[in-house]
């Protein structure tokens, strides 16, 4: 810290003890460099010839019966004063001792490792320049706010080591380096000047190689994921991972876990690269690395092929399948294995509306300096059938009641998927299908119910029955509010499923 530009109340309490009778006596301190008034007094009735003296450059500033003020200026360094005066024809002498203090000019840690291994010893040093007096200076060596060794300043620079054990605990600490100048015992502070922070990384990386998952083969312009993991890293997300296959150099994505690093990648074999390969996993931290290598093979692998004849047809057409491969590939259709490898696998079917979305499976089979290889690919079929309805799916009964809520259930199917509507025989109304509705009377009668589709449309025709509310009179049960009798009876229910109609086929 700076100095002070003003020390209160120093000049002024060694002006008033400062005296040339023997009641005590008063040194000060002060920055080099500063001013210091004195004044030397005497009790004596009578004193002659009031002085000061010293060596320091001096002016009287003022004098008067019993005492004189004096002005030294541009203290630079320690000296000792004196005051006379003579009384009675005696000469009564008292002397002060000026202590003069300087700040440190420069305190310095010096450069640490870029890189701690954990374990081992790392040797701090500190270096300052300048400060007085020499022995109220002391070297204070911190890890932070944590005291690692306190030193009194020898030499010009003073040095200072401290010796620490690094741990993982320490990776980012801040060691600095702080010089005290200790003047409270002589009524001033304790002044501090403190080095900048020097930042420390430590850091482990195990001996063992990365383990490696990659392919033992892999096929011209196909792509293979390869796995790189590496447990025991401090600190893990410092760590630098580098992929290669041959010259190829892959962008690893990093996940980490504890202090375990994992690199996946992806690695695509180029042409020019069939034969035999290397991958190369390169992890490296604190200006170390480990490394580990995996041998493979790059080869080409044609097909499967599979060709459908058609792939979106109507029903009761006849679709055509083949899956061919390579002349050292063996293929399997649907399950089926062809006569031999290098020869197609067929089969024929008639499109139904359960085929409609069917997916055929062509899997081949290649072997690779021992390792069994597979390539799969499926193609889907489109059936256009329909539009139907399912009398299973759609009541063609229903008996309700006048002010009650219900649901229609009714489903279609189709490819194009068909719109489904129930109108009103008479009145062309229509009723919600698959959600709540109030039944009223007037929903009473027969229902076109009609799934379209451009394929052309099928009508199921569903009868809807509604029962009114029983009433119930003063005097007579089943009498109506007008007075006629209401008889009540069980319904009687009628379907009629009418031929399907279709229009617009294709």
């Amino acid at each position: 810290h700076s100095p002070p530009s003003r020390l209160p109340g120093l000049t002024a309490k060694a002006a008033a003890i400062l005296s040339a009778f023997p009641v005590g006596s008063f040194d000060p301190v002060l920055p080099a460099g500063r001013s210091l008034l004195v004044n030397c007094s005497t009790s004596c009735p009578h004193p002659e010839l009031i002085t000061l003296e010293t060596s320091l450059p001096k002016e009287v500033i003022g004098e008067d019966q019993g005492w004189a003020a004096f002005r030294l200026s541009n203290v630079t360094g320690d000296s000792k004063i004196f005051c006379s005066a003579f009384c009675n024809g005696s000469q009564m002498t008292s002397s002060s001792n000026i202590t003069v203090y300087r700040f440190p000019e420069l305190v310095e840690l010096d450069l640490l490792p870029p890189w701690q291994p954990v374990g081992e010893n790392l040797t701090l040093q500190c270096h300052v320049w300048g400060g007085a007096p020499r022995a109220q200076l002391t070297l204070v060596l911190l890890r932070g706010e944590e005291e690692l060794s306190r030193q009194p300043a020898v030499g010009e620079p003073a040095e200072g080591t401290a010796t620490v054990l690094a741990g993982r605990g320490d990776y980012g600490a801040n060691f600095t380096c702080r010089a005290e100048l200790d003047l409270r015992p002589r009524g001033l502070g304790l002044f501090q000047n403190t080095s900048a922070p020097r930042q420390l990384r430590t850091f482990v990386l195990p001996m063992a190689p990365p383990r490696l998952v990659a392919p033992l083969s892999l096929e011209v312009g196909t792509s293979w994921p390869v796995a790189c993991t590496l447990d025991g890293l401090f600190p893990v997300s410092e760590a630098q991972v580098q992929l290669a296959l041959g010259d190829q150099m892959v962008n690893p994505a990093v996940t980490i876990h504890g202090d375990t690093l994992r690199a996946t990648a992806t690695v695509i074999a180029r042409a020019d690269q069939e034969g035999a390969q290397e991958i190369v996993c390169n992890v490296t931290l604190g200006g170390e690395s480990r490394e580990a290598r995996a041998n493979l093979t790059v080869f080409t692998f044609l097909g499967p092929i599979l060709n459908l004849s058609e792939t979106n047809v109507t029903e009761g057409s006849k679709v055509n399948v083949s899956c061919t491969a390579g002349p050292r590939v063996q293929v399997m259709l649907d399950g089926d294995l062809a006569r031999a490898p290098g020869e197609p696998a067929q089969l024929q079917v008639t499109a139904t509306e359960g085929d409609d979305g069917r997916y055929f499976f062509c899997n081949a089979i290649l072997e690779v300096d021992g390792e069994v290889l597979h390539r799969n690919v499926t193609v889907q079929l489109r059936v256009l059938y329909g539009p139907k309805i399912d009398p299973a799916k759609c009541p063609q009964r229903l008996a309700w009641k006048d002010r009650t809520s219900h649901i229609l259930q009714c489903e279609a199917r189709g490819n194009p998927v068909p719109q489904l509507q129930c109108l009103h025989e008479g009145s062309r109304r229509e009723v919600p299908i698959g959600t709540p509705f109030l039944v009223k009377l007037h929903h009473n009668g027969t229902y076109h119910c009609q799934a379209v589709s451009p394929r052309g449309t099928y009508t199921l025709l569903v009868v809807m029955h509604v029962q009114g509310k029983q009433k119930r009179g003063c005097g007579d049960e089943g009498a109506s509010s007008g007075g006629a009798g209401v008889h009540m009876f069980t319904p009687s229910f009628s379907v009629q499923i009418g031929t399907p109609s279709w229009s617009a086929s294709s």
